[in-house]
């Protein structure tokens, strides 16, 4: 490795295998990695991005208990899931690893080992929740309760994912086993503890009084707060029957906690990836030299800055993180991600309903990042993003750069003349943009670092705006050709800038503008060195869309999708009635219930909810109001079988009188549905 060149290890948090990713995930670890690892490699740097799937959590348990198959079967989908959906979106793992693999398993053994030998670990017998019908102690997520710190009486036995507060599960008030729902007893067990307060001293040193201060302020200020307020010693071990076994005697029965053997995954990634590249894996965990960054999301801090830091601390051979860019939370259109509610885009959902507009949401996220604090992602807001600026800006000023060159030159880039003060200072801001861009990428702000991408686009527009070569070029042959020079170079500094942001984008540019296999491998000071991009006699292709507009309709299928979702968790989470009060059969024998059709329907004027309907009840047909609008149209309802109440008083509406009633309910998704019989009855049909 020359002096010049710099070594990464890149590792993004590793996704539990419970389900697919969606954008929430995105936005808060892994397009930011991404575009780090696609910058740092656009430097010329040596780079490990590392990630893989996390499949020893207790929420993978659970999930297969409630499909009925076992942990591997859930694992297994859901990895082949996750895997594929970061390579159709871009996301350029050197390697996606798993924690099921053989690799990882003796590497966190392996560690483990270490520590026990160097009584790093205590051990402590206490008492855990215990579930006396599932006969299992109950860690993390086989818990829920009421949050101490705020209240929330949804929290986890591992975390508050409203306060986004580390607990404990006996931390919890009133808990409840997850598995039977039954309140669970205390009993005593043996485990391993990792005593952080044995570190705590490090850490005041290593992050408080040594040079973590251009930490993020979330960061730093969490992590200052823990160790403010005293380490205590945290459990590494689990009774459970999934997970990577305790490799010391006494470890029968249990297995490593998911958050100890979690983070090794990067290790033993590492490791898959080095043996396979014929690399050496401790250059990039154990060489001083080498700068180590983990992208997270803010629920994971503790772990990444003060459990693994110990962990790795303790074994003492290994490089501490130079820094943890964690992002804030994401929210989707005002309410917070959930996916046990459904209440996310799903990126799997995203790709096959937005085909090849990969960089559109790369590019939302990015522009909306939740760096400093939540963020909310509209639809709305993606639309506007994409027509306004990836296509009004810089989708326009290349279609226009490219339309010209082939008519007026035949796609042949043109010889500049002499260069104007414009052309000189436009040239100049060009060059400028690589460092401009960089300050923000070093300093993790990638939606900064994305505005000022785009304002080289901006940049473009307005130079070809005030220059007007469409005009000049009936009058000023030399003055069109150096314009028209001067606007390939920008678009040539585009293609190999926006490679972090819009890789998708970057590459149909580069074929576009025919780049040699050497322009094509130039690197990201290059723009800011050279003094041609794309030199005159070059032949560029023809002119294809770089972004298409998004309509209107689009927008709305996915709100549309979002409102089912909502009303199906709202009808999930009604409770059945409470019964009422008893009556007698003579009582129930007065209800006259008939089948009756409906034959004309109207909407009552200057109302929402209620239709006037004739029913033919076989023995009359009547006028009956019912509230129903808002679910069905009055052509809808027309040639409908229904039960109807015939003897109930009659009663005014707005003026029309009211002679029965007619029975309904509601569906899963909270829409009226009508009683009614299986098959076609007579009117008039007594039901009894």
């Amino acid at each position: 490795m020359s002096q010049e060149t710099q070594r990464f290890t890149i590792t993004a948090a590793l996704p539990y295998t419970n389900g697919p990713i969606h954008i929430g995930h995105l936005a808060g670890v892994y397009v930011p990695a991404d575009i780090y690892a696609r910058y740092q490699r656009l430097l010329g740097n040596d780079v490990a991005f590392i990630c893989g799937s996390d499949e020893h959590g207790v929420p993978i348990t659970i999930k297969a208990k409630n499909e009925g198959v076992s942990p591997q079967d859930i694992v297994d989908k859901y990895h082949a899931i996750i895997k594929k959906s970061f390579e159709d979106f871009g996301i350029t793992f050197d390697n996606y690893s798993r924690t099921t693999a053989k690799i990882h398993h003796d590497t966190a053994q392996e560690f483990f080992k270490t520590l026990y030998d160097k009584n790093e670990f205590v051990e402590e017998v206490t008492e855990q929740l215990f579930d006396e019908e599932a006969n299992q102690f109950l860690a993390d997520r086989f818990v829920t309760g009421t949050c101490p710190k705020c209240g929330n009486e949804e929290a986890y036995g591992d975390q508050c994912e409203s306060c986004g507060s580390s607990l404990n599960a006996t931390d919890l008030i009133n808990p409840k086993s997850a598995i039977t729902g039954n309140v669970p007893t205390l009993k005593k067990t043996k485990h391993w503890f990792l005593p952080l307060n044995k570190h705590e001293q490090f850490l005041k040193d290593w992050i408080l009084k040594g040079h973590k201060k251009d930490w993020k302020p979330n960061v730093y200020g969490q992590v200052k707060s823990w160790i403010d307020d005293g380490l205590r010693p945290r459990a590494v071990t689990r009774d459970l029957d999934w997970g990577i076994p305790v490799p010391v005697p006494g470890g029968e029965g249990k297995v490593l906690y998911v958050w100890f053997d979690a983070p090794i995954g990067y290790i033993s990634a590492t490791k898959e990836w080095a043996a396979r590249e014929g690399k050496n894996w401790e250059d990039y965990w154990k060489d001083e030299n080498t700068k180590l960054v983990h992208f997270i999301g803010k629920d994971n801090i503790v772990f990444h800055c003060i459990i693994f830091p110990s962990m790795l601390k303790a074994e003492g051979s290994f490089i501490l993180p130079d820094n943890v860019p964690a992002n804030e939370f994401l929210n989707l259109e005002g309410n917070k991600l959930s996916t046990s509610k459904n209440w996310a885009v799903w990126l799997p959902d995203y790709l096959e309903d937005f085909p090849n507009q990969q960089d559109v949401l790369r590019y939302a996220l990015t522009a909306n990042a939740p760096e400093t604090k939540d963020n909310d992602f509209t639809w709305k807001d993606f639309q506007a993003r994409n027509n306004n600026e990836l296509v009004a800006i810089f989708g326009n000023f290349i279609n226009r750069v490219v339309v010209l060159t082939n008519k007026y030159y035949d796609g042949v880039v043109p010889e500049a003349s002499d260069f104007s003060e414009v052309d000189k200072e436009t040239l100049a801001a060009v060059k400028a943009y690589p460092s401009v861009i960089e300050s923000s990428i070093e300093r993790y702000r990638f939606r900064e670092a994305s505005q000022e991408l785009m304002n080289l686009a901006r940049l473009g527009n307005k130079y070809l705006a005030d220059e007007e070569p469409w005009k000049l070029v009936k009058t000023d042959e030399a003055r069109t050709k150096t314009i028209m020079f001067v606007a390939l170079q920008i678009a040539s500094a585009l293609a190999t800038l926006s490679e972090p942001f819009l890789p998708f984008t970057s590459e149909k540019l580069r074929n576009i503008l025919m780049l040699s296999s050497e322009e094509v491998n130039m690197q990201w000071r290059d723009i800011a060195t050279k003094d041609i991009l794309i030199a005159s006699g070059h032949q560029i292709g023809k002119g294809e869309l770089l972004f298409s507009k998004i309509e209107d309709d689009t927008i709305q299928k996915q709100l549309d999708k979002l409102e089912a979702n909502k009303k199906a968790n709202e009808a999930a989470k009604k409770q059945a009635e409470p019964q009422k009060a008893t009556i007698d059969f003579e009582d129930f024998t007065k209800l006259d219930l008939r089948v009756g059709t409906i034959l004309e329907a109207e909407k009552m004027p200057k109302t929402k909810k209620l239709l006037v309907l004739k029913v033919d009840t076989g023995i009359d047909v009547r006028t009956i109001v019912s509230g129903i609008a808002e679910s069905f149209t009055p052509e809808e309802v027309v040639g409908k079988q229904v039960t109807v109440l015939v003897n109930l008083a009659p009663r005014a509406l707005r003026g029309v009188e009211s002679q029965g009633m007619i029975l309904m309910t509601e569906s899963m998704e909270g829409k009226l549905v009508f009683v009614k019989p299986d098959t076609t009855v007579k009117n008039g049909l007594q039901i009894s």
